[in-house]
Parts: C-alpha cells; structure tokens; sequence
C-alpha cells in the first residue's frame, strides 16, 4: 500500500518567535516526529520566516510553492503545528480549502485538532479564524493610535534615527553633535556645486578616517530626504531642520532638471540572459550621455542586479551584440543540436532493452511478497526503486524523440529568408520571437561574451 504523501509547512514572524521560542526549527522538528510516527512519507519542506500570517498569500513565496505542488498532484496531506501559523483569515482560509478539495489533498494540526470532513468541524474552524482575525484587527488598530498619539507629541517612532539626528530622553529627534558637522558640510558643499557626485566625493574623501564618515547612500538621502529641512509624516517642525524647506525644493528642482527625459521600449532579452558570476537574471538598462552637440546618445546593455549588493565584477553586454550573435548562430544551433540528438536516440537504440529484465525481477517481488517471503517495508522500497528505472528506461529514446520532432519543427519554422523578415519586425514584435524562440543565453565568465545558448523545446 503506498505512503501517504505528506508536506510540512511552518511559518513563524519574527515577533512570536522571539516571545515564544517558536523557531522553525523546533516547529520542523515537531512535524518531523509526528510524520514519522505515523508512517508518512515527506516529499518536502516548507518555510516562511519572519512573515505574519496577516500578509497576502501571494507574498508567502513558501506557501505558493506548497499550492503549486498540491495542483501538481504531489502532496496528500500538509501538516502544520498550529492554525494560527496555516492562517488567520476567513478569506486565506476558503481560498486555500478550494484547491486542496480539488486536488484530494488533507491538512492537519498536530497540536490541534480539526477536521474539515464535517459540518462541524468546518463551522469551528471557520469561528476560530474570526476570531483570529478579529483579534489582529484589533492589534492594528491599537498600533495605529499609539502611532498617532507619538506623531502628535512629534517623537520618534522605531529604529535608529536618520543620520545627523539621534534620540533625547523624551524620544524627540535632535541633533547629533557627533555627525552634525559632517551634514552641515553636505549641504554647503551641494550649494557650492549643485552636484550630488561631486559632494559625495568631497564628503567620502575628506572623512574617511573618520568612524562617523556616512556612506554614499546616506550622502544622497541626505540630500533627498525632507527631514532635513525639518518635515516628517507630513509634519512641519516635526525635528530640528539643518536647511529650509525652499533649499530642500531648490536641491529636488536641480535633480529634476539633470534627469534626461526619455520613451522607455521594451529589452529585447529580459530574464533570458543569466550572470555568468551568480548565475542571477541580467536585468536591461539604458546607458545615455550627452555629447557635446547637446544631442543625447543611448543605448541598451545587460548587467547583473547582484552585482550592486554581491559586490561581484559581473558582464555587461549591450543589446545590439547579443542580437548580432543570436541571428549569427541561430541556424548553426538548429542543425548542431539535431545532429547531437539523432546521435543519441541511435546509441540508444543500439543498446540492448533493459526493460524486460526490470519488468522480470519486478515480478520476481511480487511473488516473493505474495509468499510472505519479504517484509512489506522491502518490497515497497524494491519495488519503487525498479518502477523509476523502468520509467527512465522506457522514457529515454520517447523523451529524445520528442525532442527531436520539436527541434525539426523549429527548423522548419526557419526560413531562408528570416533574417530579413526579423530586421523588417517592431520592437515588441522582436522581443515576441526571441521570447518564443530562446529559452536562456548563456555568457562565458572568462570572456564576459556571449558564448551560447538553448532554444525553447
């Protein structure tokens, strides 16, 4: 008799956590012991750390593995300790319900008990996530007015204080005599210069030994934030202010005015180029400058958005290079991978079929297990061990094949004349065909070039 299937979800925000000592580990633990107890069979994890269950579905990346998996037909019953950590609301509740009754998939509370097979059970679950819900409302809404309450007496609310301000004891922003200096000095250098890089060069320059010396990115929000000209949640006056409002308007102006106005197009290639560092999307962007004749020269390139956090020296490849190498090689690709598969699906062919000798010993089990000669546990083993190499025997030389007619399709799909009927196609047009065509295009970390790439079949 098969396993049931069973996932394990667990999901604990930060705050419980730390009050409670429900990490997901101990919940993983817990869920573990009970799966195995009862004979389950774990197909996988699933986690969703420092997130309430108050938060869109959509925005648990864990749960929405979990749901994918369930309409896959992969899972048969979803563990999870509590309710309280599956959800909290009505809605969540009714949504999620739909698609496990729709795929024969149960859940089950270890540390309670619910059962969503009867009228009653479904009535109690449906009260307590009401209360649930009703409960958390509540706690936002006390949240909320505590919040107003602070904005009132204009005190500071959570974390730490912007740079140049620190916290008195009656949780009101003022200056802090450690960094003010240094923000004086942004804003006299700005207005000396009206040029946000050249103040962050001054400014990074001239105190970097210093332990207090701000970072690039405090430097510019400096120079964008309004609480600098004393303006928080709206508020005027809300903390001390190191310039006027009508600076704070003149330094925004300036930055506007610098910004080149433009028609965003599409990128031909988004999400099909992978880093050859990290292996992360290269995500398009515009490079423009302005030339001396005051015209205005652009065009797109690829770079890895990792490599602003990861700190990695990543590729960066313009568009037009990646477009000449794909209709340079494109029907070289087609004849190259057809060639490779028809050499495959002949070896195979040529080798002698194993799947009669499975199926045989397949057999033998069955009568041993009918003899009582072997345990159930064994045979339940053997016999899944035997059935996946059956599958990838019978599946090898039918899987090539099919990959064979897809890859005779696209050729023919390509005509001689193509290429000229792709220079005569729109941008969206373009992007549509490679979207259809190209699957991932691969770029060498040696080189930093485009050195390949995998068609959609």
């Amino acid at each position: 008799m098969p396993k049931i299937r069973c996932a394990i979800y667990d999901r604990v925000s930060t705050e419980l956590q730390a009050k409670e000592g429900l990490s997901l580990d101990a919940q993983k633990q817990a869920l573990t012991d009970y799966a195995v107890a009862h004979g389950y069979e774990i197909v996988d994890y699933y986690a969703d750390e420092g997130l309430t269950a108050r938060k869109k579905m959509q925005n648990r990346k864990d749960l929405m593995r979990l749901l994918r998996d369930v309409e896959a037909d992969k899972v048969d019953l979803i563990l999870v300790t509590k309710l309280d950590r599956w959800f909290r609301n009505i809605k969540d509740y009714h949504n999620t319900q739909a698609i496990l009754e729709a795929h024969n998939c149960n859940w089950k509370t270890i540390f309670e008990e619910y059962d969503t097979s009867t009228a009653n059970g479904r009535f109690a679950i449906n009260i307590m996530l009401s209360v649930n819900e009703n409960e958390c409302d509540r706690t936002s809404d006390r949240i909320n007015s505590i919040f107003q309450y602070k904005k009132g007496r204009k005190e500071h609310l959570n974390g730490r204080p912007a740079y140049g301000y620190t916290a008195d004891k009656d949780k009101k922003l003022i200056k802090d005599p450690a960094t003010e200096h240094i923000v004086n000095d942004i804003f006299e250098q700005y207005f000396t210069t009206y040029s946000k890089k050249a103040t962050v060069h001054y400014i990074l320059s001239k105190y970097a030994s210093s332990p207090v010396c701000p970072t690039m990115y405090q430097v510019n929000r400096i120079l964008k934030c309004p609480t600098y000209a004393g303006q928080m949640y709206g508020i005027e006056d809300y903390c001390p202010a190191y310039i006027t409002m009508d600076q704070y308007r003149k330094i925004q102006s300036v930055s506007d005015a610098k910004i080149i106005p433009h028609q965003t197009e599409p990128f031909l290639f988004s999400s099909m180029v992978k880093c050859p560092i990290c292996g992360k999307n290269m995500n398009g962007f515009v490079k423009r400058q302005r030339l001396k004749s005051g015209e205005i020269s652009e065009y797109k390139r690829y770079r890895c958005g990792a490599k602003f956090t990861e700190y990695h020296n990543g590729a960066c490849l313009t568009e037009s290079v990646i477009e000449e190498y794909l209709l340079t090689h494109v029907d070289e690709k087609i004849n190259t991978d057809i060639l490779d598969l028809s050499r495959k699906k002949k070896q195979l062919m040529e080798k002698p079929d194993m799947s009669a000798g499975i199926r045989a010993e397949m057999d033998r089990l069955n009568i041993m297990y009918q003899k009582g000669r072997i345990k159930e546990s064994y045979y339940d083993e053997q016999y899944a061990r035997l059935a996946e190499k059956l599958e990838s025997c019978d599946s090898s030389v039918e899987q090539i094949s099919a990959s064979l007619e897809a890859y005779k399709t696209l050729s023919r799909n390509f005509s001689k004349e193509w290429q000229q009927m792709y220079k005569n196609l729109d941008i969206q047009h373009k992007k549509a065909f490679w979207r259809e065509t190209i699957k991932e295009i691969e770029v060498d970390p040696e080189t930093r070039k485009v050195c390949g790439f995998a068609f959609r079949v």
